[in-house]
């Protein structure tokens, strides 16, 4: 939730914006002076100021500087009459935001409090994505030292300030969204809108009429003109996830968008031109479905100027242990959780787990784990069925070895373990009988069982 400082000596003014603001679901304090608006800065933190730029003795200008000297990423909003908007000009060039003079329209002011906040978000990601640019292993929240994903982050470096049209590949759930936003966040684009569409999200019409926008009349219910996404992406980047799943209408559209950089509302007549960098993403074969008609050859030729391709997680398994410790930080101070470790034997079970979902599955593995963990450390008891019993002497699992290598021995030991656990199951804990489906004496599988710190019944522990 974003908290909002306004500050006004009209206590009707302050009245009126704490609950309009907090209608619209911000957390809002106030302050009567400009004396009292500084001390509430320092504090306490805000996403927005909201100021009178007339007050008695320090004034709004004070605020204004005050506020941009602790903060420059908070935005400041100047509220003036209309005599003195000079002055708020001269605010604006000292650092302010915007200004609105009164009276004023509260569509109005709540339109510009959005953009604001949206700006001001923008800013924070920013500011975030450049301290992780300092770690070796990050871009944005993609993360990685594999020597693929580190290929990757320089390859991402490299094309970032470039206007060419990039294509990014890979797998559901290694990523793609993230690709594009780090790319926007690195390129000169990145203080204008970032902008995504899901192809297959939404049926032909809704799609075109949120790509493109419309006009008054198009169609039922088009009952004024309507800006499309692309209008508002304009100066910055839009990014046309799952591009595979568009209709050939769209798709004919976008050919234009790309080719011209312009197109028309549904039901307009006038070309409207948009600067925008278009990052596309799929998880088909582009070519395949060329071959199948459901894709536009010119259309994949225009996208694939520049690849990215995300390498599923099951081929960069050394990204696993600082993946899986992340959203263990993450979850855990989410969930107010003191977990803080990961034992052994499940980061051996995590990395040898073959991953069809790729990251978006390790974090909702993890998230489950954090919930379940009895401690402050997740043990193979905390991790679902599928990845404690995964058979991993399946050939595809076995197929694909990364380029950091294995431990053969580990990996051994992780595959007799799930075997063990899985005819203890069948067993219903019967040691006498889990030796026999194993074809092991009951000696051995004691032994066994105690090096792996597996329990069973012990109502049958004779041979």
């Amino acid at each position: 939730m974003f908290k909002i400082l306004v500050a006004d000596d009209e206590k009707s003014m302050t009245e009126f914006l704490e609950i309009m603001l907090t209608r619209e679901g911000y957390e809002v304090i106030t302050a009567n002076s400009a004396e009292t608006a500084i001390a509430m800065l320092d504090n306490d933190e805000v996403d927005l100021v909201i100021t009178d730029m007339n007050m008695p003795v320090a004034g709004g200008m004070a605020v204004l500087k005050h506020s941009t000297e602790k903060n420059p990423d908070v935005p400041v909003l100047i509220i003036t009459a209309f005599a003195s908007t000079d002055t708020a000009v001269q605010a604006i060039k000292t650092g302010a935001y915007d200004y609105i003079t009164k009276p004023f329209q509260v569509d109005e002011i709540k339109l510009t409090i959005g953009k604001a906040l949206e700006r001001r978000s923008d800013k924070a990601e920013l500011r975030r994505l450049k301290d992780e640019l300092a770690q070796p292993y990050n871009i944005g929240d993609l993360m990685g030292k594999s020597e693929k994903m580190l290929a990757l982050f320089s390859l991402i470096r490299k094309v970032a300030s470039s206007k060419s049209t990039v294509l990014v590949t890979g797998e559901s759930g290694t990523g793609k969204e993230l690709v594009a936003r780090a790319m926007h966040y690195l390129s000169p684009r990145k203080e204008k809108p970032l902008h995504t569409i899901n192809c297959g999200a939404m049926p032909e019409q809704l799609l075109e009429s949120e790509l493109f926008g419309y006009q008054k009349g198009a169609f039922t219910g088009a009952n004024a003109d309507k800006k499309g996404l692309l209008e508002h992406a304009d100066g910055g980047t839009f990014f046309l996830d799952e591009v595979g799943e568009a209709p050939l209408s769209v798709q004919i559209k976008m050919l234009r968008v790309l080719q011209e950089r312009e197109f028309r509302r549904v039901g307009g007549s006038k070309d409207i031109k948009v600067d925008i960098r278009v990052v596309a993403a799929t998880n088909q074969k582009l070519d395949e479905l060329i071959k199948e008609g459901r894709f536009r050859e010119d259309l994949y030729y225009r996208l694939n100027i520049i690849t990215l391709h995300i390498p599923p997680l099951r081929e960069r398994k050394e990204d696993i242990p600082i993946l899986a410790e992340r959203f263990m930080k993450k979850f855990a101070e989410q969930d107010s959780r003191n977990v803080t470790s990961i034992s052994s034997e499940a980061m051996n079970l995590l990395e040898n787990y073959y991953w069809r979902g790729n990251v978006r599955e390790l974090e909702n593995v993890i998230e489950r784990a954090v919930v379940l963990a009895t401690g402050n450390m997740i043990d193979a008891e905390s991790l679902p069925d599928d990845v404690r019993f995964t058979d991993l002497s399946r050939s595809d699992n076995l197929a694909n070895i990364p380029d950091g290598g294995i431990d053969l021995e580990q990996t051994i030991c992780t595959i007799e373990q799930g075997l063990i656990k899985k005819a203890l199951g069948k067993a219903h804990k019967s040691k006498k009988e889990t030796a026999r489906l194993l074809n092991l004496s009951l000696r051995s599988l004691r032994y066994k069982l105690s090096k792996y710190g597996i329990g069973g019944s012990d109502n049958d522990d004779d041979e």
